[in-house]
């Protein structure tokens, strides 16, 4: 490393120290969603694999919980692996699954956080379904921040998966298509998410520059803040966040009101 970077690097601590100082924790988001983009352009630019750039991915969950962790937020959901992803070359899927069962493995061995998974778990292989449910036990105890792992996730499977699993409550109870259609509403829908028990996201982080959400969190996200970044997820500050935080707590939130 050379001077310029050693002195490009001293100025960004300092100025990541002096938003946080200025960052007032009654108004941090209490649930933060991400969508990790990026892993695979930062890869290109740093002449490495595709693989290469998934790892580089995972490594930064960690570090990002931490300054969850600093800052009090309550949840965090984590797109780790989106339903559209499953059409990727196996060449690519193969090694991302392994990376992201590492991932899963990793959270839960760390012991600060309660893991759990969001998504549908018949997409998955086997091994990767007995890992994600290990990780749920191991941490079912735990009272720190609640990690969502959305593997296997897709904002309108899981909408489709929630009138399943209502229109199968209400056959069991024996409640007829007439009751259960003058019965519907947002609340009876909300409690059959992935979600259900959760406070719905307050902010949305997307890096890499692309400003949409691809499906993310769809029901959920309807009164989110919005925060997109240009950096690739591998290569996302402190800084950046403390900048997302900043900006979410500068923000009138009206609920359409």
């Amino acid at each position: 490393m050379n001077l310029r970077d050693k002195l490009r690097g001293l100025l960004v601590r300092l100025y990541a120290r002096r938003v946080e100082g200025h960052l007032d924790h009654a108004q941090v988001p209490k649930h933060i969603g991400v969508i990790m983009d990026g892993n695979r352009r930062w890869a290109k630019a740093a002449g490495s694999s595709t693989v290469d750039g998934h790892r580089a991915g995972a490594g930064k969950i960690e570090e990002f919980l931490g300054w969850c962790t600093e800052t009090d937020v309550e949840v965090v959901t984590l797109w780790l692996l989106s339903t559209d992803n499953f059409d990727r070359p196996q060449n690519e899927l193969g090694p991302l699954l392994g990376i992201i069962e590492d991932v899963a493995r990793t959270l839960a061995a760390d012991g600060r956080w309660r893991v759990r998974h969001v998504g549908t778990p018949d997409l998955l292989p086997s091994g990767m379904q007995t890992v994600l449910k290990e990780a749920e036990e191991t941490t079912a105890h735990v009272d720190g921040i609640v990690v969502n792992v959305a593997i296997g996730y897709g904002g309108r499977q899981e909408i489709a998966d929630a009138v399943r699993s209502m229109l199968l409550d209400a056959q069991e109870k024996g409640t007829s298509m007439e009751e259960l259609a003058e019965a519907v509403d947002i609340d009876m829908i909300g409690r059959h998410l992935y979600t259900s028990d959760q406070p719905d996201p307050d902010l949305v982080i997307r890096t890499s520059g692309e400003q949409r959400l691809s499906g993310f969190m769809l029901w959920q996200t309807a009164h989110s803040e919005y925060y997109f970044c240009d950096v690739f997820w591998p290569a996302f500050r402190k800084v950046d966040f403390l900048r997302a935080m900043r900006d979410y707590a500068a923000r009138h939130r009206r609920y359409g009101g």
